[in-house]
């Protein structure tokens, strides 16, 4: 937190004190300018200004008529167009969104210059210059549709192409719990998200860290089929998302959102109503803090949610059983109707007191004893269910002059899964119905600058940095060596993992911890020469991934009923059927991701855009670092002439490694590959020159990054 707050602190400092730099370009204006008898108008002066913040930018028509105003911030604007002679075309109504290129062509008319003809009228809904295919969710559906738990992620659904994967969020393991959504048919990796013009997915899967939520989101955008060469990495499509800003006026709003099983109807076949309680409160505030140059943008969300459900079947071995008595839990009714013999040293279904392992008799006294509890040990139950959520927002933006523009943003989440409490009988449930806890905090730092060179060049400039940590927490305390185990613990932690064939266990979850940190660079160069509008570029990432689990590491017990014939016999003899105990996952990655790409959207006609470019994204491969061995590969010649690793000499034979001499990759884990080259061509026709219709085709490789850990 100390370090990415300093980070924040110095980068803005870079930022307003440099003047080669950007910020976050992500709409653009064009069109052109003509007289009442339909000839162009060279040398019109084109004014845009955006009402909210009055930030102005200025073009001049060529000498087809025509202008571009791109890298423009998102927002309502205010469009003029002047030339001696004629009177000022003016028109209101325009709202920018992300990634759009609305076209706006003026007619003038003979007059005064200070005469004015207004036009109210918002500009093409329909985009006649973009050749991928894109579909945008504005600020007012973002806050008025529904949302279960106000995601706004379940959004992008509304896109024909976009289908949920998966039902539950992703993972209940090692990254940030989100959706799983795959579009046009694209792997579930496969999908880029950005947030204010950087990369937001963390480093390990390639998952999008956490969206802000709705009233701090301004709009988002998802493009896919045809995307230009400036998207990589991922092939299926891009999401690209904007954050709000403060303008010149105050502006904001405070909310609560309560959902409550009080409030519901009892399911017909339920025993009683839900009770999940959810609260989700917060407020969002912004404003100028000098009118026309300097504006902030704060918000907070708070999600709490409890709920005890009693949906998880279990089976728990009932106080006879834990004293020796397996008469009914071998019976046909506990075993679908077929009687279970018990061998050894079990005698008429019956353990001698003197041989209950006194490790299980401590174990088993974890279990609770509910009322009415079913012979067989069958129940159903749960435990208390809670997490808790808490994302910030905070975000400036700078109009240091018309020709520049900077912001900063920082935004980041608190989740908390709860794990079960110690002594979860207390509440009528049961703990080995529970997984663990999980914890995790992502902080973002993102910077941008846009600098106007001159009105047909815009240099842009991005900074992002991100830090996840990800941890797995338990609730109960027990080290083997305290339950009378002899054993070599490999770690501090108070776990250990127990498996009954047949029966719910107690003792199953192991702690690991992860922590993944993205830094990402981007610079580019936008020109408008003519009829083309040329843009280059490149980006740069460096992502860091720290994984340990400590799975297995201080022992791991299998009661398969092997040795009696049920694995609560065994657990309850101290007979296990397997146990297993090695030191835990430990993976150490460091990954560079480059991507360089130039292209050119060619008005060819009034009707006719044509968008063709190149990039270049060589897959780098992540090295094994020394000593974390994540990857190995056998060799038969090796093993045949008794030939051992030089890096792990203790291995087997056959076995090699990074960094052996016949490993052809030297430390990494993979072969890189340079020649990545991914060529896009598209086209975009307005079929009758109206703005209404437009047809599109398009042609491109694309490449999809694998995660850090599928490497």
């Amino acid at each position: 937190m100390k370090l990415l707050s300093k980070v924040f602190v110095a980068v803005i400092l870079v930022c307003i004190t440099s003047t080669g730099l950007w910020a976050q370009a992500t709409a653009q204006i064009s069109g052109s300018v003509k007289d009442q008898s339909g000839a162009v108008l060279p040398g019109v002066e084109i004014a845009v200004t955006q009402t909210d913040t009055g930030a102005k930018r200025t073009a001049v028509t060529d000498e087809t008529g025509s202008y571009i105003l791109s890298n423009l911030p998102l927002g309502p604007y205010r469009f003029e167009a002047a030339l001696p002679g004629f009177r000022t075309y003016v028109q209101t109504g325009i709202v920018l969104q992300v990634n759009s290129s609305p076209v706006i062509n003026a007619v003038l008319q003979v007059g005064q210059v200070s005469e004015q003809v207004e036009v109210r009228a918002n500009a093409a809904l329909v985009e006649t210059q973009n050749t991928s295919v894109g579909q945008v969710v504005d600020n007012q559906r973002v806050l008025d549709l529904p949302l279960n738990g106000r995601q706004a992620q379940e959004l992008i659904l509304l896109s024909g192409p976009a289908v949920l994967v998966n039902t539950q969020p992703i993972p209940a393991g090692r990254s940030v719990p989100t959706l799983g959504i795959s579009v046009a048919g694209g792997s579930l990796f496969g999908l880029l998200y950005q947030l204010d013009g950087v990369g937001h997915m963390n480093a390990e899967a390639y998952m999008p860290l956490p969206i802000p939520f709705p009233d701090a989101l301004q709009e988002f955008k998802l493009e896919t089929s045809s995307t230009p060469a400036r998207f990589g990495l991922h092939g299926a499509g891009a999401v690209s998302m904007v954050t709000k800003g403060g303008g010149n006026d105050f502006h904001g709003d405070l909310f609560e959102f309560v959902r409550n099983g009080m409030f519901n109807a009892r399911n017909t076949f339920a025993a009683r109503r839900d009770t999940l309680k959810r609260n989700q409160f917060g407020g969002v505030f912004g404003g100028p803090i000098v009118k026309n140059k300097l504006f902030f943008f704060g918000g907070y969300q708070g999600t709490i949610t409890r709920s005890d459900p009693q949906t998880t079947p279990l089976v728990i071995p009932t106080p006879a059983m834990l004293a020796g008595d397996f008469t009914a839990a071998a019976s046909p009714p506990c075993n679908a109707g077929r009687q279970i013999p018990l061998g050894a040293p079990f005698v008429n279904y019956r353990l001698d007191p003197s041989l209950i392992s006194p490790v299980s008799r401590q174990i088993g006294s974890w279990y609770p004893n509910p009322p009415g509890l079913d012979p067989c040990g069958r129940i159903t139950a749960g435990y208390p269910f809670g997490i808790d959520e808490h994302q910030m927002v905070a975000r400036a933006d700078y109009n240091r002059s018309e020709t520049h523009t900077i912001f900063a943003r920082y935004f980041t989440q608190r989740y908390r899964k709860t794990p079960p409490p110690a002594d979860a009988t207390k509440n009528a449930l049961l703990e080995v119905a529970a997984t663990a806890g999980q914890t995790n905090n992502p902080q973002m730092v993102t910077i941008g600058d846009t600098y106007l060179i001159s009105p047909t060049t815009v240099n842009s400039f991005r900074f992002s940095a991100q830090y996840v940590p990800n941890s797995k927490v338990l609730s109960r305390e027990a080290h083997l060596e305290d339950l009378g185990v002899q054993i070599n613990s490999l770690n501090p932690f108070p776990q250990f993992i127990l498996s009954i064939a047949g029966a719910s266990s107690p003792a199953n979850n192991f702690i690991w911890n992860n922590t993944s940190t993205n830094v990402e660079t981007a610079d580019g160069i936008d020109l408008t020469r003519g009829a083309h509008q040329i843009a280059f570029g490149g980006s740069w990432q460096h992502a860091i991934y720290n994984y340990h689990s400590a799975r297995n590491e201080n022992g791991a017990f299998t009661f398969g009923g092997t040795r009696t014939g049920l694995g609560l016999a065994d657990f309850v003899a101290g007979l296990p059927s397997q146990f297993t105990q090695a030191y835990g996952t430990q993976v150490y990655l460091r990954g560079n991701f480059i991507g360089l790409y130039a292209q050119d959207t060619w008005k060819a006609a009034p009707r006719i855009t044509l968008n063709y470019g190149l990039r270049w994204e060589p897959y780098i491969s992540v090295p094994s670092e020394k000593h974390h061995v994540i990857v190995e590969q056998f060799v038969p010649e090796n093993f045949v002439n008794n030939i051992r690793s030089k890096v792990y000499v203790n291995a087997p034979p056959g076995l090699i490694f990074p960094g052996d001499s016949q490993w052809k990759n030297g430390l990494a884990i993979a072969q890189n590959n340079w020649k990545q080259f991914a060529p896009r061509i598209g086209l975009a026709f307005d079929p009758h020159g109206d703005g209404k219709q437009v047809i599109r085709a398009g042609y491109g490789i694309f490449f999809d990054v694998p995660t850090m850990e599928m490497q």
